[in-house]
């Protein structure tokens, strides 16, 4: 089990990684320093003013927070970025509230993931980026995150992805980070053909380690202490006096931002966790299969990582509308039928901050909105992983497929997000969450090499995960021991 570890693995490798920190000037943030970025030094600060948000500079590194200024050149901290959607949009009374994960280095949240499993490895000795290359196999975002962490950190990465995901995803890596990329057959749920490259570097190439998102702690470690927190406090920010923090839905992807979950459990207690997936591909939800276009999320099995035991809900998306909706949202046409509607023309320019699986979360939110009757008093948190700076290329794909958008395609399309309702989901029992708990067998035991104790631990051991989430405290510490010994803290 790659448990990321608070000991002390290998002396050369961290003397190597502390020498070659100090030689290019590279100071690690703490996990309290992206959480709470007022920590942060101020000499720190005064540099970040001159650094874009997606330069190439070590600085950037404490730029990894929710709580970035939302500009790309220049900008310090503040609250985290949000957007409340209007119910003209929803067609109901709960509020939805989105995370915006547009302003993280490289335009998404999976840069902090990334963090969270690469930085124990160095300041442990688990990884040597003087002699080891970083490997992020991923169907996009993470394997972007971990490709610009890891050239933050001077160390160099391979980037492995399906090899339909979107260009920008491909130009960037090999263009503006000089990754070495390896595209694997098919597209967003072919999550087995990048095992089996895994696999196969494993047994070729020694100089490499993989940090797999899937089963990476680090990753949701990360969003326990990071993601949760951020929810918390936009809530804070959004309740009146009567609001109730009543579910936060999140995408299975990896089950690294579903892990925010497990935080927001200790301070709301009755809140429902509510997991969403592709209909074309519904792993959760009747044990399916399939392909679907919903980039980043649903990938034919249940990630190592994920807390089963914490989720209460499962919906399905059925892929067409966030690719309707993608088009609502951002063609010029669609942008003014929502505003005859109602639709204030000032807000619909955040429409934009609302990437593909950004989209599908806001549907399953409506989905458990309306399935729990939920009234104006329930806000539902969810995450916007990425905008659409990342998916325009799908944009011009769907123009050449249905031609130029109307008025009267607009119409359609809103009314398919109106028309959301409580069709493929679930409300988890307890055998319900054991039975896709132990859907983890075929994949990590069978396949991966796993063994059934550390399946039966996942379940069982109920010390565990809160263990594991905590962490990160304990990586602080040695974030600090290690900075000492660059020179740099």
């Amino acid at each position: 089990m790659p448990v990321t570890t608070t000991q002390i693995s290998n002396e050369q490798a961290l003397a190597n990684a502390v020498k070659r920190f100090r030689e290019r000037g590279i100071l690690l943030p703490t996990f309290a320093q992206q959480r709470h970025p007022e920590l942060i030094p101020e000499r720190i600060k005064e540099k970040l003013k001159h650094v874009g948000l997606w330069d190439l500079d070590p600085l950037n590194l404490f730029r990894i927070t929710w709580k970035n200024e939302p500009v790309e050149q220049g900008g310090l901290f503040g609250a985290p970025n949000f957007l409340e959607i209007p119910r003209e949009l929803t067609g109901i009374e709960a509020r939805i509230v989105v995370l915006a994960g547009k302003w993280f280095p490289t335009g998404a949240h999976k840069v902090g993931a990334a963090y969270g499993c690469l930085v124990p490895r160095i300041v442990t000795g688990g990884f040597d980026p003087t002699h080891q290359k970083a490997v992020w196999p991923s169907t996009g975002n993470y394997c972007r995150g971990g490709a610009f962490d890891s050239k933050l950190m001077g160390t160099e990465s391979v980037a492995i992805l399906p090899e339909g995901m979107s260009r920008e995803r491909f130009t960037w890596l090999k263009d503006v980070i000089g990754s070495e990329v390896i595209a694997t057959p098919g597209s967003e749920s072919n999550v087995k053909e990048i095992y089996d490259k895994c696999w196969e570097i494993r047994r070729t190439r020694p100089d490499c380690l993989i940090f797999n998102q899937f089963e990476e702690f680090g990753n949701a470690v990360w969003h326990y202490n990071l993601t949760g927190p951020a929810v918390e406090e936009v809530f804070g920010m959004v309740k009146t006096p009567d609001s109730r923090l009543s579910a936060y839905i999140s995408a299975t992807g990896s089950a690294g931002t579903i892990a925010a979950g497990d935080y927001l459990r200790t301070v709301f207690p009755h809140l429902k966790v509510v997991a969403s997936e592709a209909l074309q591909c519904p792993t959760l939800l009747m044990n399916g299969f399939g392909s679907h276009r919903i980039e980043g999320i649903g990938d034919k099995h249940v990630p190592w990582i994920h807390n089963v035991r914490n989720t209460d809900v499962v919906t399905a998306i059925d892929d067409e509308a966030p690719m309707r909706l993608i088009r609502l949202f951002n063609e010029p046409l669609g942008r003014h039928y929502l505003v005859d509607c109602g639709i204030d023309p000032e807000w619909a320019e955040n429409l934009s901050l609302l990437g593909i699986s950004g989209i599908a979360n806001i549907l399953a939110a409506i989905k458990t909105a309306r399935y729990f009757e939920m009234d104006k008093d329930d806000i539902l948190l969810t995450v916007a992983t990425d905008s659409m700076d990342l998916y325009r290329s799908r944009i011009e794909e769907l123009r050449d497929e249905h031609g130029p958008y109307s008025s009267m395609q607009a119409a359609r399309d809103l009314e398919t997000l109106h028309a959301t309702r409580t069709d493929f989901m679930k409300e988890l029992s307890y055998p319900d969450k054991k039975a896709i708990h132990n859907l983890k067998y075929f994949t990590w035991v069978e396949q991966q090499g796993k063994d059934v104790e550390e399946l039966n631990q996942l379940w069982e051991d109920r010390s565990f995960w809160p263990r594991m989430f905590g962490q990160a405290a304990e990586w602080d510490e040695l974030i600090r021991g290690f900075n000492e010994r660059t020179g740099f803290s």
